[in-house]
This record gives C-alpha cells, sequence and structure tokens, in this order.
C-alpha cells in the first residue's frame, strides 16, 4: 500500500441550509442523518501549507488529514480524518486482510495503464479517469462533512438531537457531541448500482429522492416489511456499480449507523449515478475498487475482507427446524419421518427452547436429558445437529457463564461504568463486549467439549438475536452511549454480530484442534462475514411476496462476498399454503443454505404433512439438491479461492447484455445452471431469459435444447423448476441419493455434459482443513470431445486420496 499523498483540508464551512415505521427510525428521526442531509454545499479547499484559510462565513474551522494509497489489484483507498482530533475516533478493525504494500513513491498516476487520479484543491474534489473519461469522482457536488470532535460550551446554539437525542422513551446522551461524516460520490456512465445488504428490495438499487435513504444499521426487525429501504439485521457497506464498459465498486469501511442518498439521471445523452454515504461517527476510510470487470471488483473485495468460508459439505445439504422440537423423542420421531419417508436430510436444529432456562450452553434437564444419546443416535445415521448459542446471557448467579463473564469484566458497560443489562429471551439479559479479543478468546474455549456437556463433535452452532437484540432498548437494540471499553456502541454497532460470529467458529475449530471446519449461522452481519459461516434472511413470512424477495435478497448479499445465503423455507411466521410450501422448496434447493423453519405458533410443516402427492414433490426436490452437492461444493471451494458468489446475477456473467441488468427471478448457480423457480401462486407458465448469444440451454429435465438470448416461455404445473444448463459445461453429480451426503461420500460422480464441453472436478474429505494445510484433495480440468473423456491435474501436488472417492469419472 504506497501512500501516494498526505495532505490538509481545511474546512471552508459555509453551509446554506436547504426525512414510523413503529419503532423504527427515519432518517427525520435520526439526528446526524437530518442534520447532514440539510446541508446542501460544503466547501472544503485544500491548503498545501496547512494554514488554517478561514472565510467570511466559517464556523468551527478544522484541519482534516487526507490520505490517498495506491492498492494493488487496481483498487484506491481514500481516508479523511481530523489532523489533531481532542480524542481518537474510531477506525474499523479486524474486517481487512492483510493489504499488499506498493512502493512506487509519490505519483499521482493508479499503476493501471491510461489511470490517473486527479485532485482539485478549491473546493476539494478528487476525480478517477482513464483516459478522458471520469470514471468516478468524490466530493464533486460538495457534500463532504466531517463533525470535528469539540469540547460542548454553554454558549455554543444547539441544533436539535446533537449533544442528546430522544426517540420513544429513550435518551441517548452524546459525550462526544456530534461526530457524523459524509462524502459524495459521483458515477459518470451509470443507471444500475447494487449491494449494500441487507435490504428486503429489488437486486437494483432504487434512487431515494424524496424518500429515506437505504438504512444499514443491524436490527432485530419484526416481521419485516418489503420493498422499502429499511434496515434489517445485516450491514454491508459495500455497492458495485455496473453498465456494459465496467464494473465498479465502493466499500466504505466504517461500522456505525450508516444512511446511503442515491440520484439517478438518465434524461440526458450519458447517465449518471449519484451517491451519498452518512455515518453517524468514525472516519471516511472508502476503498474504491475499479474492475473493470465484475471477477475483478470479486477478486478486490476479496483481497480487502477475505473470502467465503469452505463449509463442511454436509452443511450443503438439507437442514430440518423449527421453534422449537419439544424433547428428544420429538426430535427422534422426525428423524425417522425422514427415514420412513424416504427424504434425506442432514442437520436437524434445535431453537430457545432447547435450554435450561434459555441459559445457552446448557440442556434443559426433562426435555433433553440425554444430549449426547441424542447426539450419538443422529450420528450413527451420519447426521448432526445444530443448537442455538445466542449472545445475550441470562443475569442469574446460579449460572456458570454469567458467573464468569462478570468475574473476567467481559460484558458490556452502560454510560455509567456499570455492566449494561437489557430483555431478551431469558429475560434480564448482560451483553458480552465482543470487541475485546480476550472475551473472543473465552467464549471460543466454551465450545469444548468439556465445558459444553453434552456436545459432540456432529453439534454445530447458531447464532441469532446478535445485532445485538434488546427487547427494552432503543430500535429493538443497544443503547449509543453504551461502552465497550473506550468505545461507544455508537461507533461499533454494525461489526458486533460479526464478532459474535467470529468467535463462536473459532470455538468450533479449537474443539477439534484445529483440524475441522466450523459450521455457524448467523443473522447479523458485516463486511468480513463471509469468512465465518452462513447468513440467512431472517424473520420472513409465508406470503407470496416473501418467496419472490428471498432472490434478490440473496444475490445482493453474494454480489458484496456472502455466498453462503439462504432464507427460512416456508416462511417463518403464519402458515403456508400447500402450493406455497412446495415452490418456496423448490425455491430453496437452488439456494446455497437449504433450512425450512418456522415460528412456534405456526403449524407442524415436516414435509410429509401435506398429503403423498405433496411430500413426493418435495422428496423430489430435495433429492435433487443432493444429487447436486459435487456442483455446490465445487463452486463454494471456488468461491473460497477467488471471491466469485456462488448464486450470482446474470449480468455477472454476461455484462454486456443489457437485459440481465435488472433480472432478479431467476439467477445463475455458478456459470452453468440457470434457475427460474416459480414463484407466482397458481402460476401455469413462466418466462426465463436465456441469455448469450452464442449460447445454448439445456432443460435439464428434458434435455431439450434452447438458444440463447432469448425470452422462453414455459409452461409449468406444481412439480415444475425451470433449471437449465449451459451448452458447453460439465456439471458433476451423485445420482444415489442417500439418507445424508455423508451415506453418499463413496458413491460413483456422474457427469452430464455435451459434446465439446469443458469443466471440472473437485473432491477432498469435505469436512476437514487438509484440503489446504495438507493438500489433500482432488480437482481436476475435465474434457469432452469426440466422445472421449479427459483429464489434468488443475493443482500438481495433489496427494492421496481414498481410491473410491475418484475411480468413477
Amino acid at each position: 500500500m504506497g501512500l501516494l499523498s498526505v495532505v490538509c483540508v481545511s474546512l471552508f464551512f459555509s453551509s446554506t441550509f436547504a426525512v414510523d415505521r413503529g419503532n423504527f427510525k427515519t432518517c427525520d428521526q435520526s439526528a446526524f442523518c437530518k442534520y447532514v442531509k440539510s446541508y446542501t454545499v460544503n466547501h472544503y479547499i485544500i491548503d498545501d501549507l496547512c494554514s488554517v484559510q478561514l472565510g467570511m462565513h466559517v464556523k468551527n474551522p478544522v484541519h482534516l488529514l487526507l490520505e490517498l494509497y495506491r492498492l494493488q489489484g487496481n483498487m484506491t483507498r481514500v481516508k479523511i480524518n481530523e489532523l489533531k482530533p481532542l480524542k481518537p475516533r474510531f477506525e474499523v478493525p479486524d474486517v481487512l486482510s492483510v493489504l499488499s504494500k506498493d512502493d512506487n513513491g509519490v505519483v499521482l498516476s493508479l499503476g493501471a495503464e491510461n489511470q490517473r487520479l486527479i485532485v482539485s484543491a478549491r473546493p476539494f474534489r478528487l476525480d478517477i479517469m482513464e483516459g478522458p473519461e471520469v470514471l468516478l469522482s468524490l466530493n464533486s457536488r460538495g457534500l463532504l462533512a466531517f463533525e470535528h470532535l469539540r469540547l460542548h460550551k454553554d454558549t455554543e446554539k444547539e441544533e436539535d438531537g446533537l449533544w442528546e437525542e430522544t426517540f420513544k422513551s429513550h435518551t441517548d446522551t452524546k459525550p462526544n457531541g456530534p461526530t457524523s461524516i459524509s462524502l459524495d460520490f459521483s458515477l459518470p456512465g451509470v443507471e444500475h448500482v447494487y449491494g449494500i445488504p441487507e435490504h428486503a428490495d429489488d437486486l437494483k438499487l432504487k434512487t431515494t429522492d424524496g424518500g429515506d435513504p437505504y438504512r444499514l444499521y443491524n436490527l432485530d426487525v419484526f416481521q419485516y416489511e418489503l420493498y422499502n429501504p429499511m434496515a434489517l439485521y445485516g450491514s454491508i457497506p459495500v455497492m458495485l456499480a455496473h453498465n456494459t464498459q465496467r464494473t465498479m465498486g465502493i466499500f466504505w469501511l466504517n461500522a456505525a449507523e450508516t444512511w446511503v442518498d442515491i440520484s439517478s439521471n438518465t434524461a440526458g445523452k450519458k447517465p449518471q449515478t449519484d451517491v451519498r454515504w452518512i455515518s453517524e461517527s468514525g472516519i471516511i476510510d472508502v476503498f474504491i475498487m475499479l474492475g473493470p470487470k465484475p471477477s475483478d471488483v470479486f477478486s478486490q473485495y476479496a483481497s480487502l475482507t477475505g473470502t467465503q468460508s469452505f463449509p463442511p459439505l454436509a452443511s450443503l445439504g438439507y437442514h430440518q427446524c423449527r421453534w422449537n422440537y419439544n424433547d428428544q423423542e420429538d426430535v427422534k420421531s422426525v428423524d425417522q419421518g425422514f427415514d420412513q419417508h424416504d427424504i434425506p436430510y442432514d442437520f436437524i436444529w434445535l431453537d430457545i427452547e432447547h435450554a435450561d432456562g434459555k441459559r445457552y450452553f446448557t440442556w434443559d434437564p426433562h426435555k433433553f436429558p440425554q444430549p449426547k444419546e441424542m447426539l450419538q443416535g443422529l450420528m450413527d445415521k451420519r447426521r448432526k445437529m445444530v443448537s442455538i448459542v445466542d449472545p445475550h446471557i441470562r443475569v442469574d448467579s446460579g449460572y456458570k457463564i454469567h458467573n464468569e463473564i462478570t468475574s473476567k469484566d467481559f460484558y458490556v458497560k452502560n454510560k455509567d461504568g456499570r455492566n449494561y443489562e437489557g430483555w431478551c429471551w431469558p429475560g434480564n439479559s448482560g451483553y458480552p463486549d465482543f470487541t475485546k479479543p480476550e472475551m473472543r478468546a473465552w467464549w471460543a474455549s466454551m465450545f469444548a467439549y468439556d465445558q459444553y456437556e453434552g456436545s459432540m463433535e456432529n453439534l454445530f452452532t447458531w447464532n441469532d438475536m446478535n445485532e445485538p437484540s434488546v427487547f427494552n432498548g432503543p430500535e429493538v437494540t443497544m443503547h449509543k452511549d453504551a461502552l465497550h471499553g473506550k468505545w461507544e456502541h455508537r461507533d461499533i454497532h454494525n461489526i458486533y454480530g460479526l464478532y459474535v460470529q467470529m468467535a463462536t467458529a473459532e470455538g468450533q475449530i479449537q474443539r477439534s484442534g484445529g483440524i475441522e471446519r466450523p459450521f455457524v449461522l448467523t443473522r447479523a452481519f458485516f463486511a468480513g462475514s463471509q469468512r465465518y459461516g452462513a447468513v440467512w434472511t431472517g424473520d420472513n413470512a409465508a406470503e407470496w411476496d416473501h418467496l419472490k424477495i428471498s432472490i434478490p435478497m440473496c444475490l445482493s448479499l453474494g454480489l458484496v462476498g456472502v455466498s453462503f445465503c439462504g432464507a427460512d423455507v416456508g416462511g417463518f411466521f403464519k402458515n403456508p399454503s400447500t402450493e406455497l410450501l412446495v415452490r418456496w422448496y423448490q425455491t430453496g434447493a437452488y439456494q446455497p443454505f437449504f433450512r425450512a423453519h418456522a415460528h412456534l405458533d405456526t403449524t407442524r410443516r415436516e414435509p410429509w404433512l401435506f398429503g403423498p402427492e405433496n411430500t413426493a414433490l418435495i422428496r423430489e426436490v430435495i433429492r435433487q439438491r443432493y444429487a447436486l452437492l459435487p456442483y455446490w461444493y465445487q463452486l463454494f471451494y471456488q468461491a473460497h479461492k477467488t471471491g466469485m458468489p456462488v448464486m450470482r446475477p446474470l449480468w455477472v456473467d454476461y455484462p454486456k447484455d443489457t437485459a440481465t441488468f435488472t433480472i432478479d427471478d431467476e439467477f445463475l448457480i455458478g456459470s452453468d445452471l440457470l434457475v427460474h423457480p416459480v414463484t407466482e401462486e397458481g402460476s401455469r407458465g413462466v418466462t426465463a431469459y436465456l441469455p448469450g448469444a452464442e449460447e445454448v440451454w439445456y432443460d435439464v429435465h428434458t434435455f431439450q435444447k434452447h438458444n440463447g438470448a432469448q425470452n422462453l416461455y414455459i409452461p409449468v404445473t406444481l412439480s415444475s423448476i425451470p433449471v437449465f444448463q449451459r451448452g458447453g459445461s460439465i456439471i458433476p453429480r451423485k445420482d444415489r441419493v442417500r439418507r445424508s451426503s455423508t451415506c453418499m461420500e463413496n458413491d460413483p460422480y456422474t457427469l452430464y455434459l455435451t459434446n465439446k464441453t469443458n469443466g471440472e472436478l473437485y473432491i477432498d474429505d469435505g469436512h476437514s482443513f487438509n484440503y489446504d494445510t495438507k493438500k489433500e484433495f482432488i480437482h481436476r480440468s475435465l474434457t469432452f470431445a469426440n466422445n472421449a473423456l479427459t483429464s489434468r491435474y488443475l493443482y500438481s501436488s495433489v496427494l492421496y486420496i481414498s481410491a473410491s472417492s475418484s475411480r468413477h469419472f
């Protein structure tokens, strides 16, 4: 990372002052968002001499430090901070991977041919150019704002909510006063932008003119609304911009509450999208990923925050969950039901009722008196279990976990320095401070088999409620003036859930002596969460629109690094119709994380409870999932190595085809399978767009051939799910489907192909880190031509692996 220039920016601050969804704020109800949006133009200039130049209407001039970095891989980093703050401002740790350095000196060339960075001084502006074209501009609209730290003076005129803010019955004290930051970006030639999850909205981001910006603030949103920009459970401040010439990305590294305003002008000859980021605290730290191809942006972002963790193969199978399976007998009965109806599954899940009084790391002594016997029964069938471990800890002097956290002083503190307490599932709860490495290390140690009594190697973990959820807190979360050491919660809020999942995943790795890969599902997430496991879309509802929205929600997550995504099959709230349930299984079977889940108050909905005909339909699509596990596993290996999303929008592989830019009711799995789920009630047909003028696509069920670059009408019945294989590809399958994925490990592979095709096959043991630490895997390139199949190693140092895993191709 080469420092291009470090200059001081003086603030010429002449501002001309120019918006309930129940418990959650709008921009107008968030003091800093409302305040910053009221600015029209803020005049910052670069003063090379670092002298303070005051204008006639300047208020509180302050020097800022501008740092520009050139990063390997066609990226630029821009940091803006106070030159001499009263105290340090929060900079997000633990998200970035180690950055490579480029020590070519102080130049303003970006390294790529014909690219350069133009820094304008009066007023301050940055333009990234390629030849004569502007690719991206910073502060071209003059909306840079940086509220400097200052002492509260009695004589200072206060704006509403800047030094103290009240929402409903909650008061947020602000001992540091207003600390918000803002910066605008202009994208000439761009009208399609994507990303910044999590929102229950279309894949293509909408303009926010005249309404609320998109909000990034991790919240426990009960039965969330669709098609609006309100915040949900996770926040990844990454936006992708795409046109036929280039894909770019903006990574706004800030963990505080953030709002993103989008405006677009498509009236002229050249469209333009303008984006404004507003955060409550921290510094401006932004990475500009210049592509130019979609795959380049994915690799650039992966080089910053890491790639998707490589999951155990079994976690790509089917998961059966409910709040709650009542007791050990219930678990045994459900497990037997899958065998009786010849339906494969890998994981059965236990929600909060399994624990003794919702004391996590324990078992209810009456409902689950012999957890090891239960787990051993599953292990005998080569199946597994997930139990929930949430980050709110019951305040109870008889509870070992609470006592240890208290004795080690690991709880988050309130503004007065006492342990922060709030209300959650167990009642009065404390919240561990996962920002402390010592706390995370201790938490990880609690997953050891001698600490988590009753656990075994086939027990894995679900982290829910880790936004964090506080039932009696403001917006159902933690007070912003709570303290994590020297930092306020407002500074770190969006990264809290990442830390919980990080510590849990590390605990699973440690319990195996570093040998076994973990599986951890999280609800809250941030940039970098992909390194630790899977994500799901939260508390959806058994409604057709919620089925539809699961597709763009997971596509958006995939674009910003999180490939392991899924939605609760059947909907968490309410009871689905039989048709909706079948269609949801058909959709979920072709999404990366495949789990059925339901609320405590819903009727039971195991797959065999809806009559033999519907049982057969659900069985068939789950079996389709299991047959394709070799392909899914191979794609996750590629995602782990390259950052390429597993489930992806069509424009990723067809970046010049404008017809694909807004499609979010169908998707690609890798490059070679195209899926158009049926998401309309009573549908008798769907129209799928088959991309690629030079492509041919084959219906995987009928093998009928179709040309690309066309809209194809497909008649459907309740048994139909339109899936197409790209001509010229090879799809590895295992067509002997058994009761679980582990039971299939030595079964033969079947390759689905046409003449003159190419593909890959990846095989390892499916569960350990030996693929990495010992290079124990097979990765072969496959070619089929002239009725002959040939293969070659894609990695030259392949070590021995069981012959039964590779003899059949």
